[in-house]
């Protein structure tokens, strides 16, 4: 579990991000949402079983990795969900940065947005877009 939460801290002070600048920075949603469709190749955001080549990112926030269910994961990933990876901020910022980082031998073949700015929009996309609709 050390390793894991090392690995992340790690990522994300290497992609620039630190706790005080996360805090300061606000992103714009609606600017995340054009960024989003980079992501869009490969991974869905709404409330339904369908899974992409990537799984569906639908609650991902807050939630712990690897439960998506119907969706076949790496091993790399199964082994840091084993420990207790999850999808928080913290997490997310790394991952999106630069996923070999946060999973060295994971499936993800997109190399990461080196944009804080683009990170930060696509933060508040993600925190809106998937939330459970009432």
């Amino acid at each position: 579990m050390r390793l894991v939460t090392t690995a992340l801290f790690a990522a994300a002070l290497a992609a620039g991000i630190t706790p005080v600048a996360r805090a300061q920075e606000a992103g714009d949603a609606e600017a995340g949402r054009r960024v989003f469709a980079q992501c869009r190749a490969c991974h869905l955001i709404d409330n339904s079983t369908r899974n992409g080549v990537g799984p569906n990112l639908y609650e991902i926030w807050g939630r712990r990795a690897g439960l998506r269910e119907g969706f076949r994961y790496s091993a790399n990933l199964q082994e840091r969900a084993a420990a207790g990876l999850t999808w928080d901020e913290a997490t997310l910022r790394a991952y999106v940065a630069n996923p070999k980082a946060v999973l060295p031998q994971g499936s993800m073949t997109f190399a990461g947005l080196r944009n804080p700015e683009q990170i930060n929009n696509l933060m508040a996309y993600l925190q809106e877009a998937t939330r459970p609709q009432p």
